[in-house]
């Protein structure tokens, strides 16, 4: 997803941020809620881009990053997220085996999954642009694969 390359998580605030422009002396964000307040962020901020995380999964070292997570929520549960981010440690992780079921249980903790519910809430309330591209992207790719496939049908029943 193109669209969380703009979008972070930053240490020690509550939310999440669009970062409008990098400047050699931080960078300045703004608030991804209905108030839109700008700040800017000094160099020691811990700023972490949505599109650089990833979720811990069973398999040797490996790892799903975050837009597969976001859009496996979106898929299974669209608008209407029926878990509760303060629920009990099962109810979460419940929710999290539906959603990514190879999810490693050992390092992903539950504090992990409620800020990913936190987060999914956010982007699907302020920047639901971010599903609906995704949504447009794999459309558009379905049509170039059966392309490709019936261009490979034609070959094959000419040799």
């Amino acid at each position: 997803m193109e669209a969380l390359k703009q979008i972070a998580n930053i240490a020690g605030h509550s939310g999440l941020f669009r970062i409008l422009k990098p400047s050699r002396n931080g960078v300045i964000v703004e608030t991804l809620d209905d108030k839109k307040a700008k700040t800017m962020m000094g160099p020691t901020a811990r700023v972490s881009v949505l599109n650089d995380i990833s979720i811990y999964v069973d398999t040797a070292d490996q790892s799903v990053p975050l837009a597969d997570v976001l859009l496996a929520i979106n898929d299974k549960y669209g608008e209407t997220l029926t878990v509760d981010p303060k629920g009990s440690n099962s109810e979460l992780a419940d929710f999290m085996g539906e959603v990514v079921p190879e999810y490693d249980r050992e390092r992903v903790r539950p504090a992990d999954i409620k800020k990913l519910i936190v987060w999914y809430g956010i982007l699907r309330q302020h920047a639901p642009e971010i599903f609906e591209a995704k949504a447009e992207e794999s459309a558009e790719a379905a049509p170039e694969e059966t392309a490709e496939v019936s261009t490979t049908d034609t070959d094959e029943e000419k040799a």
